[in-house]
């Protein structure tokens, strides 16, 4: 009886090799097992010699074959063939699951969601698909496909974002659903529609309140030089010498040069020019007509007694 539970721990440890070891790794639970003949045949390995610098290392990792050099190596290189085993291993299940077998086999994690779901609201919890949006190694992390929105996420999980996204390759969502045709949704056409206040917004407001807001800017900026122009007048006739009429003429013409600085200003803009001179018109004129009284004023003062 002790002999057979001994044979049978074994066993047990002899099946749990390098292979089932990555796969328990978190993070590794978008792949998929890949069978140990397809990689054991050379052919299918064809090309990955060269994007690998210890392929021999790293492949008799994959295999669990015992290699007395690997183990001569030192720490730093062992590092080193461990994460070229993990690279190469990721380069052959893009490959296998393109095969019937792989396909099969990512059929049975599609099916119980361990892809995840689309964070789309309209797609109601879809099941996606890994994808990688380049077949170069090393390029882009890995991103998940969803077939009813036709469109591409990135994973909801931290750890998942360390996964290069040629493990899967560009091909493998798009033939999954040429082999397996029934399991594509049809397209969404739902969409979110925003309102305000309950009506929708036209398909011109976003145009229309940039327009509105970069011409508010424009009148604001006009109505500040206006004002600085109109402060300098003020300044440039309240420094200069008083005239007959005492302080109420220097206001007036403090206005009068104001308000003409206006009108000069307000030309430019079109439709706001015949107010400005209006009001240059009557500031002058009442200019003039405070000169008139001053002057009348000055000769009743003037004129000889009887």
């Amino acid at each position: 009886m002790q002999q057979d539970e001994l044979s049978s721990s074994f066993d047990t440890d002899e099946d749990f090799g390098w292979v089932s070891y990555f796969l328990t790794l978190k993070g590794n639970e978008l792949f998929c097992q890949v069978d140990d003949e397809y990689i054991q045949d050379k052919f299918n390995l064809t090309g990955l010699v060269n994007q690998v610098p210890y392929y021999e290392y790293a492949l008799d990792l994959i295999c669990d074959v015992e290699n007395e050099e690997r183990h001569e190596l030192s720490d730093e290189h062992q590092e080193m063939v461990e994460n070229d085993a993990e690279v190469l291993y990721g380069l052959i299940h893009a490959r296998y699951i393109l095969t019937n077998r792989g396909l099969h086999a990512m059929l049975e994690k599609y099916r119980h969601h361990e892809f995840g779901t689309c964070p789309r609201y309209h797609c109601n919890s879809q099941a996606v698909l890994p994808a990688g949006i380049t077949d170069q190694k090393g390029k882009a992390p890995v991103k998940l496909y969803c077939p009813r929105c036709e469109e591409l996420y990135r994973p909801r999980s931290a750890r998942h974002e360390n996964i290069d996204g040629a493990c899967f390759g560009t091909t493998f969502p798009h033939l999954f659903f040429l082999v397996f045709p029934e399991l594509k949704p049809q397209r969404s056409k739902d969409h979110y529609v925003p309102r305000v206040f309950g009506f929708k917004l036209h398909e011109t407001w976003h145009d229309r309140s940039l327009r509105a807001a970069k011409e508010a800017q424009v009148q604001y900026q006009q109505q500040q030089k206006i004002m600085k122009k109109q402060r300098a007048a003020m300044q440039q006739v309240g420094q200069g010498a008083p005239t007959p009429g005492g302080p109420n003429n220097n206001n007036d013409a403090a206005q009068a040069a104001a308000a003409a600085a206006a009108a000069q200003e307000q030309k430019q803009t079109p439709g706001q020019g015949a107010a400005a001179a209006a009001q240059a018109q009557n500031a002058l004129d009442k200019q003039q007509l405070n000169e008139d009284d001053d002057n009348n004023n000055n000769n009743v003062k003037s004129k000889p007694e009887l």
